[in-house]
């Protein structure tokens, strides 16, 4: 073998392997979201149905109570509670993209507390529903109507209130971090749609109702 045969072939093997190309970042939503968008999308159809039934039978029998006797001041403390929980929602996954675990934990709480409160004013207004005005979901068809709607929101809202208990418990044990945020991201998805979906259902019911 001649010397320029060895000296190519030494260059060859000197020859600095190529580079892979630099990883781009990902674009779009991630599985997780879409899956978390399609979910979002079937309950928004669940409510609007909801809502298309209690419209249809609103007027449909005037026998025992009606709308009338849904009291609007409570229901109205209770609504500034939730959308506020937006507020603290949004503060506490702020937090925690930045990296602050504390105040992520302290919005994060109180978004629960806020959720909790509203829960018991929704409680307490069903009770004084009944006791005061004998208004039960077999009552009526406002009753029926009624009830079935307030109850699936005050269902998926302590839905919410059950998951983002869960994620704080594992933030306050530290085995939630930075990195792993995506299912408290999700969370906070679904409780903005249900912050959203009780504007519509406070609008209907509560105002354009009576």
């Amino acid at each position: 073998m001649s010397e320029a045969t060895l000296i190519a072939a030494k260059q060859v093997r000197e020859r600095p392997l190529p580079q892979p190309p630099p990883a781009l970042p990902q674009r779009g939503l991630a599985p997780s979201q879409l899956g978390m968008l399609a979910f979002l999308a079937s309950e928004s159809a669940l409510f609007c149905t909801l809502i298309v039934v209690y419209l249809a039978y609103l007027k449909a029998n005037q026998t025992g109570p009606t709308p009338a006797v849904l009291s609007l001041p409570l229901v109205i403390a209770t609504t500034v509670c939730l959308l506020a929980s937006s507020i603290t929602v949004h503060l506490a996954m702020k937090s925690l993209r930045l990296g602050s675990r504390s105040s992520f934990i302290l919005w994060w709480s109180a978004t629960i507390a806020l959720g909790v409160v509203f829960l018991l004013g929704t409680a307490f207004e069903r009770r004084e529903l009944i006791v005061r005005h004998d208004l039960t979901i077999s009552r009526n068809l406002f009753g029926s109507t009624y009830y079935t709607l307030i109850g699936f929101h005050a269902l998926h809202l302590t839905a919410g209130i059950v998951a983002m208990l869960t994620v704080l418990g594992l933030t306050i044990s530290r085995l939630l971090t930075i990195r792993s945020r995506a299912g408290a991201e999700l969370i906070s998805w679904f409780w903005h749609f249900v912050d959203a979906v009780w504007i519509v259902v406070f609008s209907v019911v509560y105002l354009a109702g009576r």
